[in-house]
């Protein structure tokens, strides 16, 4: 079977064609041992989470999700993608997301209906642990079909979910960083976002005369004014990305560097030349067990889109 991209599957249900030009702005403080990069979904957030119909709360964790793996991803230095998965016992089941190194950005959870109403009617605006319970956190690393999978493993810890995902950072002795996630409904639609700071280890970017004691108190000042950051701020479209970091950071550094912003982009990879293949390997009686109607739907969970296949859709897939 041939691997068409799925850009170029004729036959692939439409879903939005849509970019954020500016998503991704990587900086750095001068002289000082900090480095990070800010993320901003804008329009893509909400064509990513209206996909699903979910409560708002689900919605908003999702978001989240999204905006993370947007921030680990846009760190890759080589081809491949960075994925989240979280598996719990609470209303929200599971929770997927990941991104690949050109920006390419989709995810999805998997809700209880029924629980989720029944939360909300007690804790209006429940976090994210009263939403995933108790399971596990994973981080994957996918360098394509010739490199071995990297895969990370932790418990679900914290109350929030940049809590959970610094529990990953502490434990894997990633180096130093700081986490902000937001993601709000406003009245431009969904918007998410996320900043990020990470400790720069060595020399890179560090004034060769600060000792240890200098760096130390200049990586916590940043993330001091980090802190300080408001959700509206993030979310705010019409807020520039420097305009922001200069704001936040201008009083310890003086001057914000940042680098070329990079795109986002909404990046569901299903692909109808796939699908058939993979039902192109199951045997005469598993597809009659699976035809509904002279046909079989597979749908995506990511862009929640059902693709129809007949015995000659399948036969074709499968000789391609």
């Amino acid at each position: 079977m041939i691997d068409v991209p799925a850009f170029l599957d004729s036959g692939r249900p439409d879903v939005p064609a849509t970019v954020t030009p500016r998503g991704v702005t990587p900086f750095h403080l001068p002289g000082q041992p900090v480095r990070g990069r800010l993320i901003r979904l804008g329009a893509l957030t909400d064509a990513l989470l209206t996909r699903h119909t979910h409560d708002d709360a689900v919605s908003q964790l999702t978001g989240q999700a999204l905006a993370l793996v947007a921030a680990l991803a846009s760190a890759l230095k080589f081809r491949g993608s960075f994925s989240l998965q979280i598996k719990g016992d609470g209303p929200v089941r599971m929770l997927l997301a990941d991104c690949t190194d050109t920006g390419e950005l989709r995810g999805y959870a998997a809700a209880d209906a029924e629980r989720v109403a029944t939360l909300l009617a007690t804790t209006p605006a429940p976090d994210a642990a009263t939403l995933l319970g108790s399971g596990f956190l994973a981080f994957t690393v996918d360098q394509g079909p010739d490199m071995d999978r990297h895969q990370g493993i932790v418990s679900l810890e914290g109350r929030l979910l940049q809590d959970m995902a610094l529990h990953y950072f502490d434990t894997s002795e990633q180096m130093p960083c700081f986490l902000r996630l937001a993601c709000r409904h406003t009245p431009a639609g969904w918007r998410a976002s996320a900043l990020i700071l990470e400790r720069v280890a060595g020399q890179g970017g560090i004034d060769p005369q600060q000792d240890a004691v200098a760096q130390d108190e200049a990586w916590g000042t940043a993330i001091v004014l980090a802190s300080t950051v408001k959700d509206s701020e993030l979310l705010d479209d019409g807020l520039a990305p420097e305009r922001l970091l200069f704001n936040l950071f201008n009083d310890v550094s003086g001057e914000i560097a940042a680098d070329l912003s990079r795109p986002l982009a909404y990046g569901c990879r299903c692909s109808r030349a796939k699908l058939a293949g993979i039902l192109g390997t199951f045997g005469a009686e598993d597809i009659t067990e699976m035809e509904e109607d002279g046909a079989i739907t597979m749908n995506c969970e990511f862009c929640n889109l059902g693709f129809r296949f007949t015995r000659s859709d399948i036969s074709q897939g499968a000789s391609t």
